[in-house]
């Protein structure tokens, strides 16, 4: 809203509170002339909005000085800035404090299991199991294992053998956006 419009807001507010008081649904004692009854609360309040709205407009209008003329303000004692090469600084190896920061959670144990399939059994089926029983799975021969680590899915990959015990291949890592599907 520019100036002009909030100064005609003003004087519209201020002339329809005195066409208000000049009513004539009002007593004989207040509809006496304004000069002698003074002015009433809305008036005030709205000549003091309209002095507040053109010292604003005074105050944007004039160049911004620091100081003031002759004070030998901001403006006066202003210097260009100088900044520090840093390529150089850049293409040094970075310091052994972010190593160490890293080395400080290397150290955590993580459980990491590679599931083969799943299946849900009875506990009467399971008491029925013993030495050569077989398990049917949820998986297909050839489809890969899953691999959790800390009972979260973080890669796919196939069985292998390796110096008589089993490993995993792995085939698939999870991006970052599948494993935030996988939480909902």
């Amino acid at each position: 809203m520019s100036q002009e419009d909030q100064e005609a807001l003003a004087a519209q507010w201020a002339a329809q509170l005195a066409g208000e008081d000049d009513g004539a649904d009002q007593p004989a004692e207040a509809a006496q002339p304004q000069a002698e009854q003074g002015p009433t609360d809305d008036e005030a309040l709205a000549a003091q909005w309209a002095e507040a709205l053109a010292a604003d407009e005074e105050q944007k209008s004039e160049p911004a000085t620091f100081g003031g003329p002759g004070a030998g303000g901001f403006a006066s004692q202003a210097k260009d800035a100088e900044f520090k090469d840093m390529t150089e600084v850049s293409r040094q190896p970075r310091d052994n404090k972010r190593n160490r920061e890293l080395d400080f959670i290397l150290d955590i144990p993580l459980n990491v299991s590679a599931e083969l399939g799943r299946t849900r059994l009875m506990i009467n089926e399971l008491l029925q199991l013993g030495q050569g029983s077989v398990i049917e799975l949820n998986k297909l021969a050839g489809e890969p294992l899953e691999l959790y680590v800390n009972g979260k899915l973080v890669a796919r990959g196939e069985a292998v053998v390796i110096n008589e015990k089993f490993g995993v291949r792995l085939t698939d890592i999870i991006s970052p956006v599948e494993r935030v599907k996988q939480l909902g």
